[in-house]
């Protein structure tokens, strides 16, 4: 790891990602422009996340499955504003085995289509319904401008495809994988995600409905960081998956889809990171605690004895912990420096005068209290002590950025007032739904609606931009977003 430190976050935001994805060791750059190689330190956030998440789905009765990666042209074609959606981003195979393919195939940018094809197949009653399945995959999106986590060409995610025998079935699915990713963000992530419905223009290609959960960063941008859509019957009447009904009539069903990705990952880095590193959440940290013993020759081999004790100690305890122990050339300052750039919640530091004294040094990643970063706590107590400290981190961390955010977001009337405010939060306003409104919006500010708040108040008023009567009965979130 470099000493070097990474660009201060008020310096340039971006620089300050960039540098820090990969001087904490969580990606690095693939041999193909825009992919990555996420490293064994950020994968083990990615399966923590993947582990929860899979928890969720699996207990609310959803099978995992796993479907080609090479996708036939033509199921793309069938639902044309599906296509037309994707076209920009499909990476297309023309030629294999040293031939030219007699059709193209399309690497998988989401698996409605050939999922489609499939439920057509396995759907013939009503007692076939609902038909609720999930797949863990990786995903091609060719990215014109891509960063790590956030838009990169290969990408891992989860994708929900279901079936229903009818709309109101379809929405309690939708609704409820939107309700599973709220949880995940804010209990896992420590991310107060915002979630509702996207504007029309914002749709996902084919859907009826999309919704959303939306998180603020600490440059006050957006993060869309897991979407459900209600596909109605589209995707249905194009794949033909219908299913007869008790009376014996053939009907359509009614489908679903959703997502969440490793860009879940650049949210935790973005809503908790600050200019020494990382800042992980305790549930999602690789090692929610390491242990640092001090010392040279004799008193180091005591030191870090004493250290693998009160590690086995720890981990009994159900806590990820590392005992850093075998990297005697490193000073033990660089050591303190890279777990923090690492984002570890606690770090323990052990010496001869903690261990004479009994005690061992408790250093959180950020203070919980003013004043309480750092702490010595009896040896024998610390294991039982620990499961606290992470549990306040925890919730310290998403009470902060809720704080963040509600600071940065402000009621907006005025089209003057408008572009000040995005410029480094969200703005609360009044939209008439027109799509060339939103695209003059997005033209003279760069901001989008992001979302409109399920549990936003009931309210009417005229579109911040054109002084149009609002469309939707309450005001629409807008900001810029990654």
């Amino acid at each position: 790891m470099s000493r070097e430190g990474v660009t201060p976050q008020s310096e340039d935001f971006s620089a300050w990602y960039n540098e820090l994805v990969v001087q904490a060791q969580l990606v690095d750059r693939g041999p193909v422009r825009g992919t990555m190689v996420i490293r064994p330190y950020g994968y083990r956030v990615w399966e923590l996340l993947q582990a929860d998440l899979d928890r969720r789905i699996k207990d609310a009765g959803h099978d995992n499955a796993c479907f080609p990666m090479f996708i036939p042209e033509s199921y793309l074609k069938r639902e044309a504003e599906h296509v037309e959606g994707f076209s920009p981003e499909l990476a297309v195979v023309t030629i294999a085995g040293g031939k030219e393919l007699e059709e193209p195939l399309v690497v998988r940018p989401t698996s409605e289509t050939v999922i489609g094809e499939y439920m057509a197949k396995w759907i013939d009653s009503h007692r076939d319904l609902p038909l609720l399945l999930n797949q863990w995959a990786n995903v091609v999106r060719w990215e014109m401008r891509p960063r790590m986590f956030l838009r990169t060409t290969e990408f891992l995610w989860q994708e929900g495809h279901t079936a229903h025998a009818d709309e109101d079935d379809a929405m309690r699915e939708t609704m409820w994988a939107l309700d599973a990713y709220a949880a995940v963000a804010r209990e896992l992530a420590a991310i107060p995600v915002v979630a509702g419905e996207k504007t029309p223009g914002e749709r996902f290609a084919g859907a009826v409905r999309t919704y959303t959960i939306e998180g603020m960063m600490r440059d006050g941008r957006a993060l869309q960081s897991g979407t459900s859509h209600y596909l109605g019957t589209n995707f249905a009447k194009a794949f033909e998956i219908q299913y007869q009904d008790e009376a014996g009539r053939l009907t359509l069903a009614h489908t679903t889809s959703w997502g969440m990705s490793t860009r879940m990952i650049g949210g935790v880095i973005m809503t908790h990171g600050d200019d020494k590193g990382l800042v992980l959440p305790p549930r999602l940290a690789p090692y929610q605690v390491v242990i640092v013993p001090i010392g040279r020759k004799e008193q180091g081999e005591q030191a870090a004895a004493e250290a693998r004790r009160l590690g086995a100690a720890i981990k009994s305890m159900g806590i990820r912990v590392h005992v850093d122990d075998n990297r005697p050339q490193l000073s033990p300052g660089f050591k303190f420096n890279e777990w923090e750039m690492r984002g570890v919640p606690v770090r323990i530091e052990l010496g001869k005068r903690d261990i004479e004294g009994g005690v061992a040094t408790v250093v959180r990643r950020l203070p919980t209290v003013e004043g309480q970063g750092k702490e010595q706590i009896p040896l024998e107590k610390v294991p039982e002590v620990l499961p606290g400290i992470l549990s306040d981190f925890q919730a310290f961390l998403l009470a902060r950025a809720e704080t963040f955010r509600e600071e940065r977001t402000a009621e907006v009337d005025a089209w003057d007032a408008f572009g000040a405010q995005v410029a480094g939060g969200w703005a609360r306003a009044f939209h008439c739904g027109r799509a060339a409104c939103e695209d003059e919006i997005k033209a003279e500010t760069a901001a989008t609606p992001r979302v409109i708040a399920a549990d936003a108040p009931e309210e009417t008023g005229s579109c911040v931009r054109c002084g149009e009567p609002s469309a939707y009965g309450k005001r629409v979130i807008f900001g810029k977003a990654y």
